[in-house]
């Protein structure tokens, strides 16, 4: 079957690029506004009226090349910022100088800086410094001598540029910080799947097979000690080895993306629907109790399939650890928020501690087989044991996280 990829994209800065389009369009109407409304004090208007027209086809045909980092090349942002400072330096020419003087707005006024701020988006402080810095030395060339007007503008662009790059470099390691920590999650999710998946056939074939082998002795006591090595390094690799992962992190144009590979199940699909207690009578014994509602108990599949391993991990460990006298029941409670499986036998129970120690020796089944197979559907397990008095585990899926359809 073929597989599905599930993308998830992460951008903090794409949101800048659509201000940025607006912010272009906006101002160049105000530039083009302010020339309508005192047209009549310009010696050359006509210069005036040549340049907004080539701003305004600018502005209007490269909407596109502000859409996305990927789009906003290194090219376009120099003949970007060309034109804005075309426009400064044309001011003179076209404008009177007694405006000039008192501090009138330039021909591109302040759509100057949004070509600013795309070499900041684009490139970050530094780039954004450079450009602020070009506008400025353009700004008082066209004045003819630094006024304070001027050095205020110029430095309110500068120190406006220089912290919207800086951010967005920030924004941009957050969020390959946060792909690459999705992408560990889902390797160890994946490995303890595996793991749980060797636990409940591979590790505990190789158990059985060094008991018996043991117990019958001769050639067969050899290969029992094999398979009890076998087991032993099998555990050691599933409790610390790594799994490939099948997720990768990009810093692409419209962000950090996680582009996860989802292999299908080849079971029923994740919406369909079944009965819980057909999943666990097949558990019932001799000396296994199974008691559950009249009614059907229904979940989504994959986490009624989920819940019944779990189920069948703790009779494992009933039969392995409470010995095969030992008895077993099975109680299945269907609550209006939450279903809710308990095993529970009357063998001697757990020591204090064991839990902790079997893990620390590699030997999962708890911890992968029950509570993580739990944890994976959005429910828990919890474990009770007194030594004397048995062993009860309760598994609870919540509603929400099984999907129940009334």
């Amino acid at each position: 079957m073929t597989k599905r990829v599930r993308v998830m994209r992460m951008s903090v800065e794409q949101p800048l690029w659509r201000a940025l389009t607006g912010y272009r369009v906006l101002t160049m109407l105000y530039a083009i506004g302010l020339f309508v409304a005192a047209h009549q004090k310009f010696d050359r208007p006509w210069v005036a009226i040549g340049y907004y027209v080539v701003l305004a086809g600018w502005t209007i045909g490269t909407l596109p090349k502000v859409a996305n980092a990927a789009s906003c090349t290194k090219r376009f942002l120099i003949a970007d910022l060309t034109i804005a400072l075309v426009g400064i330096l044309l001011t003179p020419v076209a404008d009177s100088h007694q405006r000039i003087v008192h501090d009138g707005p330039t021909l591109p006024s302040i759509w100057t800086a949004g070509a600013v701020l795309a070499f900041a988006i684009k490139g970050g402080w530094r780039w954004a410094a450079f450009a602020s810095a070009l506008v400025g030395a353009a700004n008082i060339a066209q004045r003819g001598r630094p006024t304070q007007d001027t050095l205020h503008n110029v430095l309110l662009v500068c120190i406006a540029s220089i912290a919207i790059g800086y951010v967005v470099e920030v924004a941009r390691a957050s969020e390959r910080t946060l792909a690459r920590a999705l992408e560990i999650e889902a390797a160890t999710r994946e490995r303890e799947r595996l793991a749980r998946d060797i636990h409940d056939s591979v590790l505990q074939v190789l158990a059985m097979v060094q008991r018996r082998g043991s117990a019958i002795g001769g050639e067969a006591a050899e290969l029992g000690r094999m398979a009890g090595e076998q087991e032993v390094a099998l555990r050691t690799l599933v409790a610390g080895g790594l799994v490939r992962t099948s997720h990768e992190s990009e810093d692409a144009s419209m962000g950090a993306v996680v582009r996860a590979v989802e292999e299908p199940d080849g079971d029923a699909d994740d919406g369909d629907i079944c009965d819980l207690r057909s999943l666990l009578f097949p558990y019932a014994g001799a000396r296994v109790t199974v008691s559950e509602p009249g009614a059907p108990v229904t979940l989504e599949s994959k986490a009624a399939r989920e819940l019944a391993a779990a189920v069948g991990a703790a009779l494992d460990n009933v039969h392995r650890h409470a010995g095969p006298d030992a008895a077993a029941w099975i109680l299945v409670e269907d609550e209006p928020d939450a279903v809710i499986v308990t095993v529970r036998d009357d063998g001697p129970g757990i020591p204090e501690g064991r839990l902790a120690e079997a893990e620390g020796e590699g030997r999962l089944g708890v911890a992968l087989s029950i509570r993580g197979r739990l944890r994976d559907i959005g429910g828990t397990a919890e474990l009770i044991s007194v030594p004397g008095q048995g062993t009860e585990v309760e598994l609870r899926v919540p509603r929400g996280k099984a999907g129940k359809e009334r």
